[in-house]
């Protein structure tokens, strides 16, 4: 029996001798498969092919990302707090050499990730650490290998650890997920966003969609309610989902003109 992966998004299925048919996340309007056809790589595959690349962002905040592009090429993020470690989102690589350095920085307490795309292996990252998986209930339809280690959170915010809190935004998802981390070293606060907020090349914008790939926007509405969610949250910076995404302050002013252009625009 294997874990197979979906090879374009990354997602992992439960064991089974031969692959899934489909891959329900790429056949989402929100996903795409390749005019190539669906494609199933296994965790032992990625694993000879691929490393994961480590950036320091700041004081207690690493960049985790497979080199070569793995996937969607999502970013994970590992956010050390004195309450223990947060890994944001997810890659689907995980290789010794990432659990050791993992290890080295204090092992991970909890999971949180922004929408079903960056799923990917989080069962194999709970099981090898010890965490806890938090997932918004909204999305527990797009869990397509059910773990133990999966915990369902259903309120607007959550508090993870003191000082991280998970805020419910909607839009690309209606659990579309991002974090608010207050305690960065200087006191401005962080916001870690994947791309429920997606930050534009040169960091003076983020944009909104429903469906990246497919280039299928948001609604006013939706968008208000993202806007929304986070307004009320201090923080100065955003870090997005992909490598380069970072704006690096003046944030929640960037974002209330992003989003009055857009919604101006699609009026």
């Amino acid at each position: 029996m294997t874990i197979f992966l979906c090879a374009t998004c990354g997602t992992s299925f439960p064991d089974s001798a031969t692959p899934p048919a489909a891959c329900p996340i790429c056949d989402d309007e929100r996903q795409y498969v390749p005019a190539s056809g669906q494609a199933w790589t296994t965790r032992d595959a990625l694993a000879k092919t691929y490393r994961n690349a480590w950036q320091h962002h700041e004081p207690n905040l690493f960049s985790i990302q497979p080199v070569p592009a793995l996937g969607i090429n999502q970013r994970a993020f590992l956010l050390r707090t004195p309450s223990g470690n947060v890994l944001w989102d997810c890659v689907a690589l995980l290789d010794d050499a990432t659990k050791a350095l993992v290890d080295s920085l204090g092992g991970i307490a909890a999971i949180a990730i922004s929408h079903p795309h960056y799923y990917t292996v989080m069962q194999d990252w709970a099981e090898a650490f010890g965490a806890t998986i938090h997932l918004h209930a909204a999305d527990a339809a797009h869990i397509v290998r059910p773990d133990a280690n999966v915990h369902l959170w259903h309120e607007e915010t959550r508090q993870l650890l003191p000082g991280v809190t998970l805020i419910r935004a909607g839009g690309h998802f209606d659990g579309g997920t991002v974090l608010h981390w207050a305690d960065t070293e200087d006191k401005a606060g962080a916001m870690l966003v994947g791309d429920i907020l997606q930050v534009t090349p040169g960091g003076h914008r983020v944009s909104f969609m429903w469906s990246y790939p497919n280039m299928m926007p948001l609604s006013a509405v939706k968008i208000r309610h993202v806007t929304d969610a986070i307004a009320p949250w201090r923080y100065d910076r955003i870090y997005g989902a992909f490598a380069g995404q970072y704006i690096p302050t003046d944030a929640p002013a960037i974002v209330a003109r992003s989003a009055a252009r857009y919604i101006e625009l699609i009026a």
